[in-house]
């Protein structure tokens, strides 16, 4: 069977993402992707070989994702730490609710016990963290961020804030994901900001 025309990889692995949401590692199926797009199972097969095929697919996309993600959240907001805030906010796509957010962070668990999905996790968590720091660096550059901030440092805590908010707010359940993290992230980065900033966040 033929690859059917007008349906692309990537429509695939955006389907795959909104599954693993709903489902979790257990209802994630081909079938259920499948149908999720409009395909026959078979054709997935085909495509990636098995579902542990489609995850690496989706993780080697995600690689690719993370600096591209960064440079639309640049392209869209004058400040650099807005753009950072739209890039930590975009890290939580798709998790919605606690139920989802639990069912991404199941599949986090599995990517650290498969070797290689575990390698590319490490290949999306370092690209992360590079976007973040090329962010606080331009912020400092331009007077958002106090001058001499440690921006490797400040990088690693907004990575380390960023995956806590997400587990803190499954917990607690208050308010929106989106307004856990920008909560977490300006509580961050405040001792770091220069006597009367002047600036304002944008909303999320």
């Amino acid at each position: 069977m033929g690859r059917p025309r007008g349906i692309e990889d990537e429509v695939i692995l955006r389907a795959t993402v909104r599954v693993m949401g709903r489902l979790g590692p257990t209802g994630l199926t081909l079938a259920a992707v499948a149908r999720e797009v409009g395909l026959v199972p078979g054709t997935l097969v085909q495509r990636f070989g098995s579902k542990h095929g489609l995850l690496l697919a989706l993780a080697d996309r995600s690689a690719e994702e993370a600096g591209e993600l960064a440079a639309r959240a640049r392209g869209a907001h004058a400040s650099a730490l807005d753009a950072l805030a739209a890039l930590t906010s975009q890290a939580f796509a798709g998790m919605d609710t606690p139920e989802s957010f639990a069912h991404h962070l199941a599949f986090l668990c599995t990517d650290l016990t498969d070797p290689q999905l575990y390698e590319r996790a490490l290949a999306v968590h370092h690209a992360q963290r590079r976007a973040i720091g090329d962010l606080l660096a331009e912020a400092v550059d331009a007077g958002e961020l106090r001058a001499g901030t440690d921006v490797a440092a400040l990088a690693g805590t907004v990575q380390a804030i960023t995956a806590g908010a997400g587990l803190t707010w499954a917990v607690e359940r208050g308010g929106t994901l989106a307004q856990r993290m920008r909560r977490e992230l300006d509580a961050v980065l405040h001792p770091h900001l220069p006597p009367r900033h002047g600036h304002e966040p944008e909303e999320s």
